[in-house]
């Protein structure tokens, strides 16, 4: 057990249920259970007293040296961010020690404040999603003993920097792939912003199988975009005007591929009838669209519990294992109701089927 290790008779609610039971974010009960400043008073009194009945015990003074998992998040309103977050407090609240939440900047770094904080703060170990400390903020966490890894890196992080990520190329290609099997030919792509790995991997793998299958992008029918609904859909809606037009649209991740599905209802096409439509990371969403997105599954909680893990043995809370610094979870394809044959008059091919058929899951 860690430092942090609290004697309890059963397991208490995660910090994600006392957000929603309390209406307020993440952070507010991270601040609140941290003994921060920037939350009301009738905030802070309803959160503390959800934590104090779950278990809990808020801090009046900083935290004690070793006693938290710090995480840094990209949004803490995202369903991307939140799959981090759960699988990082499972792993924390198992070896004992509370969990910290902190937000990155818009440019996917961690400014000035964070790092004078946490090293006040003196985590067991932090976990970045997506962000890249420079060489002078790693050389600062080392020299103080504190351990980090992080999840699905923007960049290419140096070798001695533990990544945990997943296996984008294989997924990107085998979302095409699967539209390919259904005889598939004219497919286009949202891609994710290109200063992102993960974006840049998941567009290879889709050039990959579309070259597997002896075709490759037409011109036009690949948009960058960001991550965000909003952002997928104006690109589905310049893809969309193509002449002749797409029948299938993969994209960069779910939040873009409901955009797809918003552009499409707004032209008058169904999914899957007139247009099918693949999705990646397979977040809640994505079940609860309509209909229920075909998507390629990325394992973030998971991710988020290794990366975790591997930062907690090298502050020894661990197995005391050695761990690679490059981690890739697989990706597998999940498929939903969003994706089906070309419709009749569509330019259609033989089916590819020289993959094993992926899981239907619901």
């Amino acid at each position: 057990m860690g430092s942090g290790a609290t004697d309890r008779t059963g397991p208490r609610p995660t910090l994600d249920a006392i957000a929603r039971q309390a209406s307020v974010s993440l952070a507010t009960v991270s601040k609140v259970l941290n003994g921060r400043a920037g939350v009301s008073g009738p905030t802070r009194e309803r959160v503390e007293r959800l934590l104090a009945a779950s278990g809990y015990a808020q801090r009046d003074r900083p935290p004690e040296p070793g006693s938290l998992v710090e995480l840094v998040v990209e949004d803490l309103a995202s369903e991307w961010s939140i799959e981090i977050v759960r699988g990082v407090e499972a792993v924390a609240r198992a070896h004992g020690y509370a969990l910290s939440l902190s937000a990155l900047g818009p440019d996917h770094a961690v400014g000035e404040d964070w790092i004078t904080g946490v090293l006040h703060r003196r985590p067991a170990a932090i976990v970045l999603q997506f962000s890249a400390l420079t060489a002078g903020r790693r050389d600062q966490l080392r020299a103080r003993g504190i351990p980090f890894t992080v999840v699905d890196p923007v960049g290419d992080p140096p070798a001695d920097v533990p990544v945990v990520g997943a296996t984008n190329t294989a997924g990107g290609a085998a979302a095409t792939r699967h539209l390919l099997d259904l005889g598939h030919r004219r497919i286009a792509a949202v891609a994710g912003p290109l200063d992102m790995r993960c974006a840049v991997d998941r567009s290879a793998g889709h050039r990959a199988a579309l070259a597997a299958a002896g075709l490759e992008a037409r011109p036009g029918s690949v948009v960058v975009a960001r991550f965000s609904r909003a952002d997928g859909e104006r690109a589905a809606r310049v893809l969309l005007t193509a002449d002749p037009r797409p029948t299938a649209i993969v994209t960069g991740n779910d939040l873009q591929a409901l955009g797809v599905l918003d552009a499409a209802a707004a032209v008058g096409l169904r999914v899957p009838q007139d247009l099918s439509v693949v999705g990646f990371d397979d977040v809640a969403p994505a079940r609860w669209a309509r209909p229920a997105l075909t998507t390629v599954r990325q394992p973030l909680q998971e991710m988020a519990a290794q990366a975790t893990r591997m930062a907690l043995r090298q502050h020894g809370a661990g197995d005391g294992a050695a761990d690679p610094a490059r981690v890739e979870l697989a990706t597998s394809l999940v498929v939903r109701d969003s994706t089906a044959a070309p419709g009749v008059g569509a330019e259609v091919g033989p089916p590819v089927r020289s993959h094993p058929v992926a899981d239907r899951r619901a």
